[in-house]
């Protein structure tokens, strides 16, 4: 009621100006003065606080239209990105740290032409006892001390800085070994949940996060669309999707498919077959994201790979097991994982040059697996060393690089990424 009054009594004071000249001016800056000293001072901390990050980090959040992903303006936007992975794992923090500059890791992900890092972790990662590990201080001094999740928030608001979009990928319940379900003796639905929640709390307002993988490649017992609560995973992805919507609801819900429907067998995560009956509903509308993982011989020979006709047999395979939900106009698709060692010979190599071209004529969003030379399936885009780039890989990822979606905050200094 104060700053009303102040604000009546400056437009008096204005009117004032008319008749009184020399004393008008003086007397309105000294009530404008007062009005905004008392603004600020009564301003709560937290609205104080939710201004600074409004004005910092304008809404670039992404949203679904169709099988299209577009930004706030209705553009839209291709994720097409790579996986760097570590941060699941018992060293509870992103590899290759122990060779270089996390930083400048980062840089060199951007400066190849990527715009997303899908970034897996585990819940383990969130338990108070557990401490990051494998890292080269004397390289990454600024990460001495925290916790896995603080290296988190400093890759993620890098990535801000940078222009690069993150998807976060719950990998694991703890740091041994991926689950066919979403929970385990030790890590229940409760909690998966309720990390989850947290985290989409954690960086609301940080439009760099772009969603939540919900859970890596269901498999095994895991079902789709039969109703039984403790292995339906379609219904599962609803509980914990509108979890998340319910306190952030800028973020996008990634869902990948399950192993096995109604007999048929695909890779882990990638079978989504039963979405064309069962689909994930979510509270939010345009948030929801399909999401598969694709691989090649060297992972596991798969009977499609000894076809005749291989590989040509391979966009019909595709079509059914997921390619149709883009095709028939359902929802998009992100292939969040392929990768191989030989890239450009071999059965390898014809199955990832086929894959590619698919993703490209459908209009795929993609993350590469991965970054990392330690993958012991696929081998990396970086070699042992941690730095030099295989060639093979960068060419073949080169002819489908998207734009950068986010706006850069600084330019990168241009020796960065040989540190």
């Amino acid at each position: 009621m104060a700053i009303l009054r102040l604000a009546r009594a400056a437009r008096h004071a204005t009117r004032l100006r008319l008749t009184s000249p020399g004393s008008g001016p003086l007397l309105i800056r000294l009530l404008l003065i007062i009005i905004v000293c008392i603004t600020v001072r009564y301003v709560p901390a937290p609205a104080r606080r939710a201004t600074r990050v409004s004005v910092a980090t304008p809404a670039r959040y992404l949203h679904t239209h169709g099988t299209r992903l577009e930004n706030a303006a209705g553009r839209e936007v291709r994720l097409t990105g790579v996986n760097w992975f570590g941060l699941e794992t018992c060293a509870f923090v992103p590899h290759g740290l122990w060779s270089r500059n996390w930083r400048a890791m980062m840089l060199q992900i951007r400066s190849l032409g990527f715009n997303t890092i899908r970034l897996p972790f585990s819940n383990q990662l969130l338990d108070p006892r557990s401490r990051p590990n494998g890292i080269d201080y004397k390289l990454n001094p600024d990460l001495k001390g925290l916790s896995g999740l603080q290296i988190m928030d400093k890759i993620v608001a890098e990535a801000r800085v940078l222009g690069l979009k993150v998807i976060l990928d719950r990998h694991r319940p703890d740091c041994a070994a991926q689950s066919p379900l979403w929970y385990t003796d030790h890590y229940s639905e409760a909690r998966w949940i309720a990390d989850w929640v947290m985290l989409a709390r954690r960086y609301a307002g940080n439009d760099a996060v772009i969603g939540a993988d919900l859970h890596n490649e269901p498999h095994g017992p895991a079902t789709w669309g039969d109703g039984n609560r403790a292995t339906d995973w379609r219904l599962a992805a609803e509980r914990a999707g509108n979890a998340i919507l319910r306190v952030n609801p800028h973020w996008l819900i990634f869902v990948q498919g399950v192993e096995a429907y109604r007999g048929t067998y695909y890779w882990w995560g990638g079978n989504l077959m039963g979405a064309a009956s069962a689909p994930v509903r979510l509270a939010v509308p345009h948030r929801l994201v399909y999401e598969v993982h694709d691989y090649g011989p060297e992972v596991w020979q798969q009977s499609w790979f000894g076809a005749a006709n291989f590989p040509h047999n391979l966009p019909r395979l595709w079509d059914k097991r997921w390619g149709y939900l883009q095709q028939q106009g359902l929802a998009p698709v992100l292939v969040g994982e392929f990768g191989g060692k030989e890239v450009d010979r071999g059965k390898e190599g014809s199955w990832i040059h086929t894959l590619v071209t698919y993703i490209r004529a459908h209009g795929l969003s993609y993350t590469f697996w991965c970054l990392n030379p330690n993958s012991g399936d696929t081998g990396g885009l970086l070699k042992n060393n941690w730095t030099t780039v295989s060639a093979a890989k960068m060419a073949l990822l080169r002819t489908d690089l998207a734009p950068l979606i986010g706006t850069p905050l600084r330019r990168p200094s241009s020796h960065a990424t040989r540190r």
